[in-house]
């Protein structure tokens, strides 16, 4: 791109949708670094929106928090009933808000994830992921997602926010769907309606229940927060317990179903860090990165007429950050396309960075880091249990994670 700030900004010859891009994004990724630091896309009923995607454009965007919002409202948009509803809501929490709003949000949810909350949790952590490993021992093989990926932030999220063990599984399914639909047209959309009617239900009928018994749980101190009447607004609490419920699981599920491909497409990183166990913060670092599975950041949205890239952003244009791109500029990591587990530094924005920096980073990290440990010292050998070629990958342009992942498991 030349220096003169212009209102064209290309169309990559790709599509973000096809499973080719799903298995494999880093390659366009680079061409896009390289060739169109800047592109723009049209996503249906999203509208057109801009994409950057070296390092230092995606630091510059996600930090600007006085030319680009969160909130589209602060750019001058409208945000209509009808996108609301089919938003569930996200358009009240802290995700989609700026400043004292931001903040205000953000402090309350907070309390899920305070250093000392997350620290406590270690011995609860390692005691689900030994239950679930000792129940794929017998087998002597194991869908990793299924049967440790997605079970253990499920259970451990759902202790922290008070959910019967009944419901865990139901929450993810269906925002597991919702998700499933970044980019999706209208139609598809409201063809999943009636999950996100069910979501919505759920948490409303899980927080009424909160109200009349409440305990020591999470749950229990944002319905307190809310009936204070100064603090929380009804709609923002059940848009809070989404995004908590959504933040406390769904990186780590990637996490820990990529990091753990990333070591068998790596064999000599995955020895070494068996040699090396006191690698495991550094290998967990490496994953994130590596394998990033938050791929596109949430859209900013302009509050001026602004320039980005050599690109004239109007007042009101969404910007996305690809983090999975950031993740991989050469400017940034040295042979960045090289999986190392001792990789330092690194500086990745696989959390994102500033004021929505991802509430549940502790918790992933130290999640994905009781599980390999577990898994490295209790397996002497791990292979895939089918073809490379055979896996898939999930529909979501959002997060980057496997459908399944099918391990032959040796003690």
């Amino acid at each position: 791109m030349t220096a003169t700030a212009t209102r064209t900004a290309p169309t990559p010859s790709f599509n973000f949708t096809t499973p080719e891009f799903r298995r494999d994004p880093y390659p366009f990724y680079a061409q896009l670094r390289h060739e169109m630091p800047i592109v723009r896309l049209n996503q249906g009923r999203r509208g057109e929106s801009f994409y950057v995607s070296r390092y230092d454009d995606v630091m510059a965007l996600i930090k600007d928090v006085e030319r680009f919002a969160s909130d589209k409202r602060t750019a001058g948009h409208k945000v209509s009933w009808i996108e609301s509803r089919l938003s569930l809501g996200v358009t009240e929490s802290m995700v989609m808000k700026d400043g004292v709003d931001h903040r205000r949000l953000r402090t309350l949810a907070h309390k899920a994830f305070t250093p000392m909350r997350v620290a406590a949790l270690e011995q609860r952590i390692a005691q689900i992921t030994d239950g679930l490993l000792a129940a794929a021992d017998a087998r002597g093989t194991m869908d990793m997602i299924v049967g440790l990926a997605l079970p253990l932030p499920v259970a451990v999220i759902s202790d922290m926010m008070g959910v019967d063990e009944r419901y865990r599984h139901r929450f993810h399914h269906w925002m597991k769907g919702i998700l499933e639909l970044d980019g999706a047209g209208w139609l598809e959309l409201l063809t999943n309606f009636p999950n996100m009617i069910k979501i919505n239900r759920f948490l409303r009928e899980l927080i009424a229940e909160r109200r009349k018994n409440k305990g020591d749980d999470l749950l229990s101190a944002l319905v307190e927060a809310e009936e204070a009447g100064d603090k929380l607004s009804f709609d923002e609490l059940v848009a809070s317990t989404l995004i908590i419920l959504l933040a406390g699981h769904e990186t780590t599920v990637n996490l820990i179903g990529n990091g753990m491909l990333a070591l068998l497409e790596h064999p000599d990183q995955l020895e070494r860090l068996r040699a090396h166990p006191e690698l495991l913060d550094a290998a967990v670092e490496e994953m994130l990165r590596y394998t990033s599975p938050v791929q596109l950041n949430a859209p900013r949205f302009a509050c001026v007429d602004t320039e980005l890239c050599g690109v004239t952003i109007r007042k009101g244009d969404a910007v996305c950050p690809i983090i999975g791109s950031a993740n991989h500029d050469e400017t940034h990591f040295e042979d960045p396309e090289r999986f190392d587990v001792g990789r330092q530094p690194n500086r990745h924005v696989a959390f994102g960075f500033g004021p929505h920096f991802c509430l549940g980073a502790p918790l992933a990290r130290l999640e994905a880091k009781i599980a390999f440990r577990a898994i490295l010292q209790r397996y002497t050998d791990i292979q895939l249990a089918v073809p490379h070629s055979e896996l898939t990958w999930r529909r979501s342009q959002s997060v980057r994670g496997l459908t399944s992942l099918p391990l032959r498991l040796r003690r």
